[in-house]
């Protein structure tokens, strides 16, 4: 079951999809089309299932599929929320990154969900527009959203009765009691905005009244996922070795992790530990790495940088060589401090010799693809890997001792200013990568972490 939109509000019907189906007692697998990390957050909270990301240019089509076959397997429904529109992808002459090249990759139906705020007999024309766009894709029925009144149902009812195939599976009235708060990078994450209980059942109760549930059910297909074949892309087996303990920052500060990127790390052999660089003052013992995500240390600059204990002891770290990788958030912790708005600067790690700010416009949004011009802890020279960025603050030091050590582009191709900026065995970069676009590197780190262990330890 594919869910995408035409229109605001597609991520608050997902949910409730979501948390109705729970709540009948069926178990759901959910998934999220395109690079998001905040989404996913939402659909585990209603699910309890960790939601996973499908990406048509991050990822190749064995690999989606087999995401979505190895997580679809043992729920009683998948929910995959679409991106952007439905064939809105990453240019406009192709569906490539688009939720109906996914639709199609997978087999599933699609429901659409159409933003139908002050329409009437247009809405029918719309709905058409999208039935009629692309032979190759299953419809299993269209939701309107943002809706007046009942009556403003029948309004649409009316209208798209002679002209739309696909049936009007309901409609939901506009409700700010469900709306979820944003920010400047999207939605407000979980760990800010956690769905209540009380939350949990509106949104069930809004799904069953408004929307013919049962209509949608007999309108799925029974679907048995079926994985294509291993490539050669797959991560090496796993050591023999013991674990070795990589620490993992995780807080309301540091929240953008894939799940595909922790579990590529465990498969090659490591044993994640979570800390907060918020709260706790000690790093955990026995590390042999660190991995700082993306997230929002900006809204937390002053408790980061009053952790005083902790930013001295992740840089002594670094300076002892330690394998040590931060992306966006996290690379901003890695620098040497962060200024915000007002022009307060806020002392961080250190490890990285740079201080970056924040702007009031967003800086940078984008597909990336990364060659690695030398060696780092995530592989050699020469190495792909693919990722995105999405950021609102900048390096106010623009030149690396040495130069980065990524060659950056985006999707078209077109270069970006080098980046991958690397101190001892510190990386930091503002690309969030997917390692599932190269599992190799998820490896690599976890081998650089062993052998600084093993280097350590026979000291």
């Amino acid at each position: 079951m594919a869910g995408t939109h035409s229109g605001a509000g597609k991520t608050t019907v997902t949910l409730g999809l979501m948390a109705a189906l729970a709540a009948r007692g069926f178990t759901v697998a959910p998934f999220k089309v395109g690079p998001d990390f905040i989404d996913p957050g939402h659909h585990s909270r209603v699910t309890g299932r960790a939601s996973r990301n499908l990406d048509g240019w991050m990822l190749s089509e064995a690999y989606n599929r087999q995401a979505f076959a190895r997580h679809a397997s043992g729920a009683d429904i998948a929910v995959v929320e679409g991106v952007m529109g439905l064939f809105d992808g990453y240019d406009g002459r192709s569906e490539a990154g688009s939720t109906a090249q996914m639709a199609k990759w997978l087999d599933l139906p699609v429901v659409l969900v159409v933003g139908a705020r002050s329409m009437a007999r247009s809405a029918a024309a719309l709905v058409q527009g999208f039935e009629r766009f692309d032979a190759g894709l299953r419809f299993a029925g269209v939701l309107f959203n943002h809706l007046g009144s009942p009556r403003h149902l029948d309004y649409l009812k009316e209208a798209t009765a002679d002209h739309v195939r696909m049936p009007v599976l309901g409609g939901l009235m506009r409700d700010a009691a469900i709306a979820i708060p944003e920010r400047h990078l999207g939605l407000v994450t979980r760990e800010d905005h956690d769905l209540t209980d009380a939350s949990r059942k509106t949104l069930t109760g809004m799904i069953e009244s408004q929307l013919d549930l049962d209509a949608l059910m007999d309108a799925l297909p029974e679907v048995n996922p079926q994985a294509p074949p291993s490539t050669a892309g797959d991560p090496p087996p796993a050591s023999s070795s013991p674990p070795v303990r990589i620490g993992v920052a995780r807080d309301a500060a540091f929240c953008f992790y894939y799940p595909d990127n922790l579990e590529l790390l465990e498969a090659a052999g490591a044993e994640l530990v979570t800390f907060s660089p918020l709260s706790d003052r000690h790093l955990p013992e026995r590390l042999a790495g660190i991995y700082f995500g993306g997230g929002y240390p900006e809204l937390h600059a002053r408790q980061l940088a009053d952790n005083r204990s902790l930013r001295q002891e992740i840089l002594r770290c670094s300076q002892r060589n330690m394998p040590i990788y931060g992306e966006c958030g996290g690379f901003m912790y890695l620098c040497r401090q962060m200024g915000d708005t007002d022009g307060k600067d806020y002392p961080m790690t250190g490890c990285l010799p740079f201080a970056t700010r924040m702007l009031d416009r967003l800086k940078a949004l984008g597909y990336r693809e990364v060659t690695q011009t030398r060696e780092t802890v995530l592989g050699p020279a020469g190495q792909t890997m693919r990722g995105h960025e999405f950021h609102y603050s900048a390096l106010s030091e623009t030149e690396a001792p040495g130069g980065g050590a990524y060659r950056i582009a985006d999707r078209a191709g077109a270069p970006r200013a080098a980046e991958g900026m690397v101190v001892n065995q510190t990386l930091g970069s503002y690309v969030h990568l997917h390692f599932g676009s190269c599992p190799r590197a998820a490896a690599h780190f976890v081998q650089a972490c062993r052998r600084w262990a093993e280097g350590k330890n026979s000291q």
